[in-house]
């Protein structure tokens, strides 16, 4: 019998993408033997707005960018179905989407342990913890806690977390949620915009096959424009 291919999500603005992300999705995809790690860029995050989303790379570059970082790791490999969706990018949308492809396993949704927070906000919150697994991760400076301290209010009533605080079962579903601490280097993509628009090396922060391109990037170039003329 083929044994089921276990997939995870990393979905995210990766503007631009760097080392930090590449190190924890490597961790998680370690950490469960995943199969494959599937990185989603972001076509419209509807989270980001007014001068954050004016600050955000082409969807074109952005996802170009992504596919050469994965490009020399045998289980990275990109999927541009939010970009070719168009619109705002709905994680629920796009988890409908992938665990079709890989029913009967439910891929693992990869979410920071700040994002998984503010999940209440986000569409259709019961039903990205019935369509995934998620795993959610701790990244400097947080370190240790309880998913009980970040599973959000509109969803408490969903799952049953463990004695330990590290994974909870969802009550109407096989699905799961995990915490997994991850050594992820503290790199931020908002940092690294903020060091191109002062002229600074971002040399070893992000991959150096695209370290030159993300420098130029004109989208950044006109961020730091606005800077100057506000």
């Amino acid at each position: 019998m083929t044994r089921a291919l276990r997939i995870g999500i990393f979905g995210g603005t990766f503007n631009p993408i760097h080392l930090g992300h590449l190190r924890a999705a490597e961790e998680v995809r370690e950490a469960l033997s995943l199969t494959q790690m599937l990185f989603v860029p972001a076509a419209r995050p509807p989270h980001k707005t007014g001068s954050v989303a004016d600050a955000i790379a082409p969807a074109e570059d952005r996802l170009r960018w992504v596919r050469a970082a994965v490009a020399d790791h045998p289980a990275f490999a990109v999927d541009a179905l939010e970009i070719e969706r168009g619109g705002p990018s709905y994680s629920v949308d796009t988890l409908h989407q992938i665990a079709g492809r890989t029913a009967p396993e439910a891929p693992v949704f990869v979410l920071g342990c700040d994002a998984f927070s503010e999940l209440g906000s986000w569409r259709e919150p019961e039903a990205l913890l019935s369509l995934a697994h998620i795993l959610v991760m701790t990244r400097p400076p947080v370190r240790s806690g309880s998913l009980a301290d970040w599973i959000p209010k509109c969803v408490r009533d969903d799952v049953d977390v463990a004695e330990d605080g590290l994974s909870a079962r969802h009550r109407k579903s096989t699905t799961w949620i995990r915490l997994l601490a991850v050594s992820a280097l503290d790199i931020s993509s908002s940092d690294i915009r903020a060091r191109i628009r002062a002229g600074r090396s971002v040399r070893y922060l992000v991959p150096e096959s695209i370290r030159g391109e993300i420098e130029a990037s004109v989208a950044y170039a006109a961020e730091h424009a606005r800077c100057i003329d506000a």
